[in-house]
């Protein structure tokens, strides 16, 4: 085939096959882990994040323009991202959406433009990027299939060698990266994208998939026990009400429009918990409600519903956002915080968190999943604790797009640093820009060490792990390993400095007993008499324990 042109239906459906050769090697990418333990998730956020841009793509039957379809899926894909691996694929689709904005059809010259947006988009995105990763592939490959479109090439001819360069670019990762060789792995983000590239030109020459996005067969046949609201209930939570709104110029100025001006006018009519963005001319809007009515009513005096959904919240429906606890009137600010546990989430609520996002490692929460925590929170300054490297970028590109607060993201990179961190943000403090400081000090004082059981053989900067021994893991890399759990926090502590410590902080998991906890703590203060410990049960998965020394 020859392909002058891509349109916006030929655009979506390679988009669409690219997510599905992703979600079938998913696991097989969230298996390429630099440490030997079972908490790889690349694969998975990748996957998730291209199934909320096609899902926002579809919407209504997809469009002839590219730029549309392309407008809609960054849309999606943006709220969707999660995991440092999908917010820098947004970001690239994000680039790729700005240059496509005025075409109906992009040709080879155009996507060669378009992809080297994507390029810059992306790296801008992260604040120190790192060689040999997702950005370098996509770069490299970038700019040797760009130079072959400037000659006149197809679209076939110009992902051929983008996807030709993407695999010579992903095989060279573990010579700018060490720690890839040694692992004997590739960037796993780099794979992933790959995989999508290759999905992508598959469908363009022309193969068919009967892919259906991962959850959505689900999310159409789950029922709604319509038992829990009888003819003798009452009203008692209310409506959650949900829309897209695409602001039209009959009704308003889609461009000038503030989002604040209708969410003064529903908190108003009594909306609570709202949360609400714009990007483009389309506003989202989320808020429980008694009268939905009226909401809609008001909506629409500034443009059409693009999708509605009304929710009786008395049927139980599910949100990965906890309840918040709003700020109380001596707190000049609010705090969300990602948690992982039932456990540490309540430990974190009562140390002050306002909002709580559930994620952690193998599940990264989503930009939207922020967006909406934020909503929750009645606060000018908006403060939030991500609690884990990966997970940074997503909340970051939440605070971007979020308009309700000034939002600053304190970038805990696990959640003893997020514990520390919370330590410090003390009710009364009208400073917001010292206490964030204060914050970001705390954090960066603790250091942080997680253990868990190795599920294969591996040398790991010099340090050799067999598989089935439990293992210390540190920013430095793997600090101890041992036969049990509880010898891998003593001979990790042994390597540590405590020197310098005052508190060992113990997070105990899901799968540690009142037995080894009591054994691992009675030994640590044989052991270190000078030194406090403290022990929560915060029962996480995977990791039998977090360890903070500060």
């Amino acid at each position: 085939m020859s392909t002058l042109a891509v349109d916006g239906r030929t655009y979506a459906r390679m988009l669409l096959n690219g997510a599905a050769l992703l979600e079938e090697h998913a696991e097989e990418i969230n298996a390429m882990n630099v440490f030997p333990v079972s908490d790889g998730d690349t694969g998975t956020n990748m996957a998730r994040t291209m199934e909320g841009g096609l899902a926002e793509a579809g919407r209504e039957g997809v469009p002839e323009s590219i730029s549309e379809a392309s407008a809609r899926f960054t849309r999606g894909a943006l709220l969707s991202a999660r995991g440092n691996s999908g917010v820098i694929l947004s970001q690239i689709f994000a680039g790729i959406n700005e240059k496509l904005a005025n075409c109906e059809k992009a040709t080879a010259a155009e996507l060669a433009e378009a992809y080297r947006n994507g390029v810059s988009k992306a790296y801008a995105a992260v604040q120190n990027p790192t060689e040999g990763t997702i950005l370098t592939v996509f770069r490299e490959s970038t700019e040797t299939a760009a130079s072959k479109a400037a000659n006149g090439a197809t679209v076939e001819e110009f992902l051929e060698s983008h996807i030709a360069e993407a695999r010579a670019s992903l095989a060279r990762t573990k010579d700018l990266l060490p720690v890839l060789a040694e692992a004997g792995v590739v960037d796993s983000g780099a794979a992933g994208y790959l995989y999508i590239a290759e999905g992508m030109f598959e469908a363009l020459c022309g193969k068919e998939t009967d892919f259906v996005l991962p959850g959505s067969q689900e999310k159409r046949q789950a029922a709604v026990d319509i038992d829990l609201f009888t003819r003798d209930s009452v009203l008692e939570f209310g409506y959650c009400t949900e829309f897209m709104l695409r602001l039209t110029t009959a009704k308003t100025d889609p461009d000038s429009f503030e989002v604040g001006t209708v969410t003064e006018q529903l908190t108003a009519l009594g909306g609570e918990s709202i949360v609400a963005y714009k990007t483009g001319d389309i506003i989202k809007i989320h808020v429980h409600t008694f009268t939905p009515g009226k909401i809609l009513e008001c909506a629409q005096k500034y443009g059409e519903f693009l999708t509605v959904k009304i929710e009786n919240m008395s049927l139980g429906h599910s949100e990965r956002i906890k309840p918040a606890k709003k700020p109380d009137n001596g707190k000049k600010y609010a705090v969300v915080a990602v948690a992982s546990g039932e456990g540490m989430a309540a430990l974190f609520r009562e140390m002050g968190a306002d909002a709580i996002v559930s994620g952690g490692q193998t599940s990264n929460p989503s930009t939207q999943d922020f967006v909406r925590a934020f909503g929750q929170c009645a606060a000018e300054d908006i403060i939030v604790l991500p609690n884990h490297k990966n997970i940074i970028l997503a909340a970051e590109q939440a605070a971007k797009i979020y308009e309700g607060a000034r939002v600053h993201v304190v970038e805990s990179r696990s959640f003893m640093q997020g514990f520390g961190a919370l330590s410090v943000l003390t009710p009364g403090i009208t400073d917001i820009e010292a206490l964030i400081t204060s914050a970001r000090n705390a954090a960066a004082s603790v250091e942080g060490y997680q253990v868990t059981r190795a599920v294969r053989d591996a040398e790991i900067n010099g340090a050799k792990v067999k598989n089935g021994e439990y293992i210390a893991i540190g920013d430095g890399g793997i600090a101890a390993s041992a036969q049990t759990a509880n010898e891998a926090v003593l001979a990790m502590l042994e390597n540590a400095d405590t020197d310098m410590c005052e508190i060992i902080t113990l997070f105990a998991g899901a799968d540690t007993s009142a037995e080894q906890r009591a054994e691992l703590t009675a030994r640590i203060n044989e052991l270190y008499p000078d030194l406090e410990t403290v022990v929560y049960e915060s029962g996480q998965e995977i990791y039998d324990y977090y360890v903070a020394l500060e």
